[in-house]
C-alpha cells in the first residue's frame, strides 16, 4: 500500500518566500552549516561543499595545455594538487630558462 500524503498542498501553495523561512521546520542557514556537506543524487555523490579562503597571490589563469600521458600520470599519482606541482615545475624551470625568454622571474 503506497504512502498516504498528508501534505497541507493549499497551505504550502499559499506561502510566500518569507513564511517558508521563518517555518519553524526549515530554519534559516548559516555557511558554517553546510561546512563539509555532501550532495547526492539517487546515491551518487556529485560533489561536497567546500570553502575556499582569499587568495594570497594573484590568481592563476586558467589555460587549456597538452601533456603527454606519462607525465600527466605521474603528476596525477601523487594525488590532489597535482596541478600546483606542475605550476611549480615550470616555475622552477624559468628559474634557469627565463633568460632565453627574455623574461625575469619572481
Amino acid at each position: 500500500m503506497p504512502p498516504v500524503d498528508c501534505t497541507d498542498w493549499e497551505r504550502v501553495r499559499a506561502m510566500t518566500d518569507a513564511d517558508i523561512q521563518h517555518d519553524a521546520d526549515s530554519p534559516a542557514t548559516a555557511a558554517a552549516d553546510w561546512e563539509g556537506a555532501v550532495l547526492k543524487q539517487g546515491g551518487v555523490t556529485l560533489g561536497r561543499v567546500r570553502a575556499r579562503g582569499p587568495n594570497k597571490r594573484p590568481p592563476k589563469e586558467q589555460v587549456a595545455i597538452r601533456l603527454s600521458p606519462d607525465v600527466l600520470a605521474a603528476f596525477r599519482a601523487d594525488g590532489p594538487g597535482w596541478q600546483t606541482r606542475i605550476d611549480a615545475a615550470l616555475r622552477d624551470w624559468l628559474k634557469t630558462h627565463a633568460s632565453d625568454y627574455g623574461q625575469h622571474t619572481n
